[in-house]
């Protein structure tokens, strides 16, 4: 079968496939584990990352999707910038930087971020290695501060050139743009650059989010704006629950503080 296996064909196999070890890279500090699935093409309709940003929205998109689609880790990512952190889910190690398939969508978990004199590099090459895996398109998931809003959209989109252009950008053309001026910053704006200046295909979905707290809801647009995009079946109310009992709490810790005389933005401290 070769190394041009399907995406289907790695998630089929991931329990067979996940032990081959893999030299380090003199090219790049990216090293795509087990060896046989860096080497190869993923073949993949999408790639869908997010990171630690405004109300951590990114981070709990993928999260939340990967939990909800019942995705499949079928790979992981080493690089000598990965933070020395490590924890477990469902009692199995769970490292830094994961990817997880379902179907023919691809997710990055980045469960922590790395070192910021390190961050740089570290997406660069990261997306360096996206363009060239087979992937065909990649949506990048951040967080853009609610005190910008200025109508009753719950996101801007961001998109390269070549997402603009051709199949990759049907559907997008009424979608509300991010407005000129304003600035981007982190993973996903090192990636969008990578992105944009070798015409590949990639949108940022920036849900308005609250920059003092996790803010559930802005993950839920973001998630409604991906199951919308790629054709899946997600049920946000968890998300919007979340959100509304966290909401909750805070207009009660609010008024305890209020009660006592402290100061009222005492609860985001």
């Amino acid at each position: 079968m070769g190394l041009e296996l399907t995406f289907k064909d790695w998630t089929s196999k991931s329990q067979t496939i996940m032990t081959s070890p893999a030299p380090p890279s003199s090219a790049s500090s990216i090293r795509i584990l087990p060896e046989v699935i860096g080497r190869g093409r993923l073949e993949a309709r999408a790639l869908i990352a997010g990171f630690h940003g405004i109300g951590a929205t990114g981070y709990w998109t993928v999260k939340y999707l990967i939990q909800e689609l019942k995705a499949r880790r079928i790979c992981y990512i080493d690089s000598e910038f990965a933070p020395a952190v490590s924890s477990t889910v469902k009692n199995e190690i769970s490292t830094p930087y994961e990817l997880f398939g379902v179907e023919d969508l691809v997710f990055l978990k980045a469960e922590v971020p790395p070192l910021r004199e390190n961050e740089t590099r570290f997406f660069r090459e990261l997306s360096q290695w996206i363009m060239g895996s087979g992937i065909q398109e990649v949506t990048l998931i951040g967080g853009l501060d609610e005190t910008l809003r200025s109508d009753d959209s719950k996101y801007r989109l961001v998109l390269t050139d070549s997402m603009k252009a051709g199949e990759h950008g049907r559907g997008l053309e009424a979608e509300p743009i991010l407005e000129e001026g304003r600035m981007i910053v982190g993973p996903v704006a090192v990636m969008l650059n990578q992105f944009q200046m070798r015409g590949y295909p990639a949108a940022a979905i920036l849900s308005y989010s609250n920059t003092e707290r996790i803010d559930p809801r802005a993950a839920a647009a973001a998630v409604e704006f991906i199951a919308k995009r790629y054709a899946l079946k997600v049920n946000t109310e968890p998300l919007i629950k979340g959100a509304e009992d966290l909401e909750k709490e805070l207009v009660g810790l609010a008024q305890k503080e209020k009660d006592k005389g402290g100061p009222s933005g005492a609860v985001y401290s």
